[in-house]
C-alpha cells in the first residue's frame, strides 16, 4: 500500500514523536512541532499514537492514495478536498483507491498532520522515522518529501470511519499568543527593568520560524548586569561560556531578538538563556504564523507543572474521546 506525492506544499515532512536519548550526542529529539494534533490524527485514524504522519507548514500537498484506507488532518486549518469534495478537519475520512487529496489556504495555526491508517512506513533512523535534514535522518533519505515520491504505508485494521476530536479538545493560539516562560540558570544577568520589561513588551514572530527555532521582534533590547566577561565568553554580554541548552530555552543573540529553540535546535552553544517557554505551550509555537503577536507571562515551577498536569488530561480525555 502506497501513497504518490503530486505536489509536495511548501515544507512537507514525515513526522513522528521523535528520537528520545540522543541529545547528550548533538542529535536533537525532532519529531512533530505539535506533538497533540500528530497523536489526535493518530488515534482517529486507529494508528499507535507515535505512528509517522505528514507534517506540512503554511501550504498543503496533494496526494494521491494508492488503495482504500483512512485519513485524518490536525493542527492547523486549512480547506481539505477529497476528489474536489470538501472534507472536515478533526475527523477521520475514507478514501477510495486512486482518490487525490488536495488543500485550500491556510486560515490557522501553522502546520497540519496527515495521517493515513497504517502509518507511513518509511525506515527508522535511531528508533524514530522523523526527518532530521541537518542529519540526514528519518523521512526519505532524510529530507522533505518531492513530488513524485511514493510513500509506503503499513497494514491497518483498526480505522473507524467518522469519528472526530470535540471542539474543546482543540487548541490553536490565540492573538496575541500566550506564551509562560520559566526563568532559567541566567535569569540573574538580566537587570530588574529588564526582568519586568521582558514581560510588558509587545513581541510578533519575526520570519524566522521553523524546525529549529523561532525568533521574536519588536521588544525593547535586553540590558545586562555589568561583569567582566569570562575567558571565552567573548565580548558581548549575551554571550556565555558554552552551555547546554534545554528544549524551549529562550537564547538572545546581541540581547536583541528572542529565540525560542524548537524540536531540530542544537544542544548547547554560547548565547545566554534567559528560560524556558514551558512543555505545555510548545505545540503553541508550533503553529505560530509570522508577524503574530505575541506575550510572555512568567510562571513559576509549581504553574508549569500543573499547566503540564492540565495537558496530560486533555490527552486523556482526546483518548478516552476517541476510544
Amino acid at each position: 500500500m502506497t501513497l504518490e506525492i503530486i505536489k509536495h506544499g511548501l515544507s512537507t515532512t514525515v513526522q513522528d514523536l521523535g528520537r528520545p536519548g540522543y541529545f547528550h550526542l548533538g542529535i536533537p529529539q525532532g519529531g512533530a512541532m505539535d506533538r497533540f494534533a500528530l497523536r489526535a490524527a493518530n488515534l482517529l485514524v486507529g494508528n499507535p499514537e507515535d505512528a509517522a504522519c505528514l507534517e506540512a507548514v503554511f501550504m498543503g500537498p496533494e496526494i494521491t492514495f494508492r488503495a482504500d484506507c483512512t485519513i485524518a488532518i490536525c493542527g492547523g486549518e486549512m480547506a481539505i478536498t477529497l476528489d474536489s469534495l470538501p472534507c472536515e478537519t478533526w475527523s477521520s475520512i475514507a478514501v477510495a483507491a486512486d482518490q487525490t487529496l488536495k488543500f485550500g489556504f491556510l486560515t490557522q495555526g501553522a502546520r497540519i498532520y496527515i495521517a493515513v491508517s497504517g502509518g507511513i512506513d518509511t525506515p527508522r533512523d535511531l528508533g524514530s522515522r522523523s526527518t532530521y535534514p541537518i542529519g540526514a535522518l528519518g523521512g526519505l533519505e532524510g529530507r522533505a518529501v518531492q513530488a513524485g515520491d511514493v510513500l509506503p504505508i503499513g497494514a491497518s485494521a483498526n480505522a473507524i470511519v467518522g469519528r472526530s476530536v470535540p471542539q474543546d479538545l482543540r487548541r490553536l493560539p490565540a492573538s496575541p499568543a500566550s506564551l509562560r516562560v520559566l526563568p532559567g540558570l541566567y535569569w540573574d544577568r538580566l537587570t530588574n527593568a529588564t526582568k519586568k520589561r521582558f514581560f510588558e513588551d509587545n513581541w510578533a514572530v519575526a520570519s524566522e520560524a521553523d524546525r529549529m527555532g523561532y525568533r521574536f521582534k519588536g521588544g525593547q533590547p535586553l540590558e545586562f548586569v555589568d561583569r567582566d566577561q569570562p575567558f571565552g565568553a567573548g565580548s558581548d554580554p549575551s554571550n556565555i561560556v558554552d552551555g547546554c541548552y534545554s528544549y524551549g530555552s529562550i537564547q538572545v543573540p546581541g540581547g536583541t531578538e528572542p529565540i525560542i529553540l524548537h524540536r531540530d535546535a542544537v544542544s548547547g552553544g554560547g548565547y545566554f538563556t534567559l528560560g524556558a517557554v514551558i512543555s505545555a505551550d510548545m505545540d503553541l509555537v508550533g503553529q505560530l504564523q509570522p508577524n503574530m503577536p505575541v506575550k510572555f507571562e512568567q510562571v513559576d515551577m509549581r504553574q508549569a507543572l500543573e499547566a503540564r498536569q492540565e495537558e496530560t488530561r486533555r490527552l486523556d480525555a482526546l483518548r478516552l474521546a476517541l476510544k
